[in-house]
């Protein structure tokens, strides 16, 4: 009775907050959303007025809600986060659908590597000089399997990123021709972070009895199986440097610290358990699809090693609150999402989690930092991503 009402309470809320949302039909999940539809809150991206060239002509960002820059604002769907406190310590202060207080890992990476935040594909306006330097497709709640988080509304699923840069690149294509296009998308950094969906929104919740068919074993083989059939499919369309990230501790996150009920902030191993068997087979599988093709630079950064360096390093980091999210409702702050500034706490440096599930601006830029060059703790194999666009000659 209690989770009914706070069910109700969520939709209400939300539906306040995004009075456009609803589940959408199934035939418009598979077309493409016109400009047009927009937000009219959408907010600018930051531009940085570069000196020295960039390292990387751009950046295609394919995922979840750990790299979604603001696709679903444009969905109806309950994940979203286009409303404050959300983006509260972002560049310009507003929510942008970021789920975070500010950055997410891709904005440190693209600094990095001297281009623009990358926008999100839905907020195109169509014109060349908004997706030069990248596109980002990642979609809140996405999922390998096309139905992972269906519950919360519509998404764009792993299958439908990928072809919306499809779609891209035929737009590369027609404007500058084909030589030029596949010039720079094989230049471009590729970077995939998608899978933690799979578990929060299908396998934990064992929908269609999946628990009972499928040992976690099998089902992190199906995951990477299907990630590496995603991954060949870019490959035949060009792209040669892929950052793959590996899922984050999501055991030692607020809702599941509440839901099983961990007494002292004790993170729930079994589902860590899974997570450490499906980062250990991506990483087996990304390292046999480098030795099948000798021209395409991938590597795996496994952010559950990153994260959990974090949790247990917390006060070299400067965080002294590791188990309670920043903005939430009821104990860890893991009952109810982040839905009003007033549930927040005042000041997230401190903290490792934003909310219910997502880590905070500055947990992102530990874990950027150690995907670009291993600053903190190394965690990408079998080379950090700035090894990968920077050749070693040019280094020495």
């Amino acid at each position: 009775m209690v989770v009914t009402i706070l069910v109700s309470l969520i939709y209400v809320v939300i539906s306040s907050l995004c009075p456009e949302s609803g589940a959408l039909p199934q035939e418009l999940y598979s077309i493409s959303i016109s400009p047009s539809m927009s937000p009219s809150s959408a907010t600018p991206m930051p531009v940085t007025i570069q000196e020295n060239p960039p390292l990387s002509p751009a950046m295609f960002v394919i995922g979840d809600s750990s790299v979604d820059a603001g696709t679903n604002n444009f969905l109806g769907t309950f994940a979203r986060a286009n409303h404050l406190p959300y983006g509260r310590d972002f560049d310009t202060h507003q929510p942008t659908g970021r789920f975070c207080n500010g950055r997410i890992p891709v904005d440190y990476l693209a600094l990095r590597l001297g281009i623009p935040f990358v926008p999100s594909y839905l907020g195109l306006t169509g014109a060349m000089e908004d997706m030069i330097h990248g596109v980002n497709y990642a979609s809140a709640g996405a999922g390998v399997i096309f139905s992972s988080g269906s519950e919360l509304g519509q998404h764009i699923s792993f299958t439908q990123q990928i072809q919306q840069f499809a779609d891209t690149l035929q737009q590369f294509i027609i404007r500058m021709g084909e030589a030029a296009a596949t010039s720079l998308v094989s230049n471009s950094v590729f970077y995939i972070s998608i899978g933690i969906n799979d578990y929060i929104h299908y396998y934990l919740l064992n929908v269609s009895n999946v628990e009972n068919l499928f040992l976690p074993w099998s089902f992190n083989q199906f995951l990477a199986s299907s990630v590496r059939q995603g991954i060949k499919h870019l490959y035949n369309i060009y792209a040669r440097k892929v950052v793959v990230s590996g899922l984050a501790p999501i055991g030692c996150a607020p809702n599941y610290l509440w839901l099983y009920g961990s007494e002292n902030g004790e993170c729930v191993e079994q589902i860590n358990d899974m997570v450490r068997e499906f980062n250990f087979v991506m990483r087996y599988m990304i390292k046999k699809l480098a030795e099948e093709h000798s021209d395409l630079n991938i590597t795996f950064c496994d952010v559950f090693e990153g994260s959990m360096d974090i949790l247990k390093n917390h006060e070299r980091y400067g965080f002294n609150v590791t188990t309670e999210a920043c903005c939430g409702f009821g104990k860890y702050k893991g009952l109810i999402i982040c839905l009003s500034p007033e549930m927040a706490c005042t000041d997230a440096s401190n903290h490792i989690w934003w909310d219910q599930f997502h880590p905070t601006d500055a947990v992102n830029a530990i874990l950027a930092d150690n995907i670009w060059n291993g600053l903190h703790t190394n965690m990408c194999y079998p080379m950090n991503m700035e090894d990968m666009v920077i050749q070693k000659a040019e280094r020495s």
